[in-house]
């Protein structure tokens, strides 16, 4: 779960100010943790408490701990509709097919022992706020990802079941896809660009460059992009602690127990 909240601290100075540039300042003064984090952390209290629980139970929690913490840190840089949703009081889905729903979701991709359980988690974290078709598949696409990486499956493979089983395209290049590459924020492009810039990294400091550099909504990319690595690669003990220094005691804390609990 770290190598998502480090993909977004990575990413959130260039997030409105994209850079090419593969060599760019990892992290700097102004680097810091945004909405991918918060909700990203969220997702992962909701899943601890409420694991082994009905489908209910889970959307229940999943929407009060985003409520919380969003609330906690209102500046973080949400959407529009979600910034609403975060003060609504009864919250319903609205039909979001975003990308909120797949940058959230690592934590589903690491505490379950089945694909299918995996995939089935990750709906339920997606549906409570972007119930869109295209939603809740960038969110089990994400989650998938990880749980293959996680159990040492071949990059290829995993591209392999990603494109079979969603349909996203993943035969491009990171090279072919940045010269008219914009800032998107569905899903459908998004969600297949982190992908592939997992896909083409060598380590896990690698594939956050290559995410980054993309350009587009890089913290987003390089969130979900540094989920997957971090299953696949490990990601190294300095970045860990680069990022655990970005958050404060209350979210260090759901850290520590997601460690714990996934032991």
């Amino acid at each position: 779960m770290l190598g998502a909240i480090f993909g977004d601290i990575a990413g959130s100075v260039y997030e409105f100010n994209n850079t090419h540039n593969y060599n760019f300042t990892l992290l700097s003064s102004r680097s810091c943790p945004t909405d991918d984090s918060y909700m990203t952390l969220a997702v992962a209290k909701a899943l601890m408490e409420t694991y082994g629980k009905d489908d209910e139970s889970i959307r229940a929690a999943v929407a009060a701990y985003m409520q919380d913490i969003g609330m906690r840190y209102p500046d973080a840089g949400y959407g529009a509709m979600f910034s609403r949703w975060l003060r609504q009081e009864n919250p319903e889905p609205y039909n979001s097919y975003g990308n909120g729903s797949a940058m959230r979701v690592a934590a589903a991709g690491w505490l379950y022992n089945t694909l299918e359980e995996t995939l089935h988690a990750a709906k339920l974290t997606a549906e409570v706020t972007h119930n869109h078709p295209e939603g809740i598949k960038g969110a089990q696409a994400v989650a998938a990802a990880i749980f293959l990486a996680r159990d040492g499956v071949d990059k290829k493979l995993i591209a392999d079941y990603i494109t079979g089983t969603f349909g996203y395209d993943l035969s491009r290049t990171l090279d072919q896809i940045r010269p008219g590459y914009q800032f998107y924020e569905t899903c459908q492009k998004s969600v297949p660009e982190a992908i592939i810039a997992f896909e083409e990294g060598e380590n896990f400091e690698d594939v956050i460059r290559k995410a980054v550099s993309l350009g587009g909504d890089s913290d987003t990319i390089a969130c979900m992009a540094g989920a997957i690595a971090e299953a696949y690669f490990g990601m190294p003990e300095e970045l860990k602690e680069a990022a655990i220094e970005r958050l404060d005691m209350s979210m260090r804390d759901i850290v520590t127990d997601f460690v714990s609990f996934c032991k």
